[in-house]
């Protein structure tokens, strides 16, 4: 294969579309929905976290998420700190018309989102220096083998497991990670959503959105008819969650809110992103819906009876739909829109229903138990929580003497 201009120019685009989710999409979505008092560190740990991740996925992270696979587990380290790579001009193995590097920073974006989502399940009572600790062991033992059974070459690729673009790479283990660790951390003194902001919320929504066709898209890895296919799934999910998720607070409520409309539009985005390069425009829609209403139960059936204190909703919502999309993939992968599949049950394939399901199964299990192992351990050294105090004064001032608003 050669360079393709066109391709490069394309996922050098989606590239700035992923890194425009975290820094600021997830920052001001995930800032607008606390307390005025925290909404500096909730922002931080977005930034903090893409720069984190930003170093060390140059450092082993691509090795050993795309290096030569080693028993099925995990890559083999072969240019440690990209020692080589970019002098060398090559062309990415799994994207052999575009750069390694440019392959390899495509990834790096949604290892970086991927950890970020998950401070939206603990803002308003993590320990700010508790969270630097855990994003770079938690993207080593969690992340980086994950995104190798699927994207790498590991045991569940070859098992013939499918996830376009990280339903169940991003969304399934950021939202399983954020039930451990609040589990682990315990709620907040004080668990009523207070949104100070939805302003914030809106811009960040819609920077999601927008970032999100070069998250999806984007993973056609190339400027063709499966990223227009991509683009087309991923807008149709996103628009029916957020009308899905209105008539459910009409139903429920008696009144659509706009908070219920960015979260059913997350919601529709986040279930059809696995699925995003297998599927036609009805699976979207049927996905959209389903997703859509199972992440309104899950946030306003299931957690309040349960009594975890997921600040905002990553499990429901990521978490949710990430299993949804993945499990869909079994069902309505379509071989005339991507040949790399022989299709699920509406097109007489049963199988791979089967394997979505073992792999949804094996991510959870795999993303909870670390997530406890590596939180009990943070809490044991460092300590997890702040103090009741600075919990209840908020956390800008307190941890970073810093303010969001001068107002008399």
């Amino acid at each position: 294969m050669i360079l393709d201009s066109g391709d490069t120019a394309w996922m050098l685009i989606s590239t700035a579309l992923v890194i425009l989710m975290t820094i600021p999409g997830v920052a001001l979505f995930y800032g607008g929905l606390i307390r005025k008092e925290n909404v500096l560190n909730t922002m931080l740990l977005s930034f903090v976290t893409f720069a984190i991740v930003s170093v060390l996925w140059f450092i082993y992270g691509y090795d050993l998420t795309f290096g030569a696979d080693m028993w099925g587990v995990i890559g083999s380290i072969t240019n440690p700190v990209f020692n080589g790579v970019l002098e060398s001009k090559s062309l990415a193995t799994l994207a052999p018309t575009i750069p390694t590097g440019l392959y390899a920073i495509f990834q790096m974006t949604f290892a970086a989102i991927t950890v970020a989502l998950i401070s939206g399940a603990v803002v308003e009572r993590m320990k700010f220096s508790a969270w630097l600790a855990f994003v770079p062991v938690w993207l080593t033992l969690v992340y980086v083998p994950v995104a190798h059974w699927m994207w790498g070459g590991g045991f569940l690729a070859q098992m013939g497991a499918l996830d376009f673009a990280g339903g169940i790479v991003v969304h399934l283990t950021s939202g399983i990670a954020a039930l451990a660790l609040v589990l682990v951390l315990g709620a907040r003194k004080d668990i009523r959503l207070l949104p100070h902001h939805l302003g914030y919320s809106v811009m960040g929504a819609g920077l999601l959105w927008f970032g999100w066709f070069g998250f999806n898209a984007g993973s056609a890895l190339s400027a063709g008819n499966l990223a227009v296919s991509a683009m087309i799934v991923t807008n149709t999910s996103a628009a029916v969650g957020m009308i899905a998720w209105m008539l459910m607070d009409k139903l429920k409520t008696g009144k659509p809110t706009l908070l219920g409309a960015l979260s059913g539009a997350i919601a529709g985005l986040a279930s059809i992103t696995p699925a995003a390069g297998y599927v036609n425009v009805t699976a979207a829609i049927i996905i959209g819906f389903f997703a859509s209403i199972f992440a309104y139960n899950a946030v306003s059936w299931l957690k309040p009876r349960l009594g975890y204190d997921d600040a905002l909703d990553v499990f429901g919502i990521h978490g949710i739909c990430g299993i949804t999309g993945a499990v869909a993939i079994g069902i309505f992968a379509n071989p005339l829109i991507n040949s790399v599949t022989t299709g699920g049950i509406l097109f007489g394939n049963f199988n791979l229903l089967g394997v979505q399901l073992l792999a949804v199964a094996v991510v959870a299990v795999y993303s909870f138990v670390l997530t406890v192992v590596i939180a009990k351990i943070i809490d044991k050294i460092i300590g997890l929580r702040v103090t009741d105090e600075h919990e209840v004064q908020g956390l800008d001032v307190n941890l970073h003497e810093e303010s969001g608003y001068r107002l008399s």
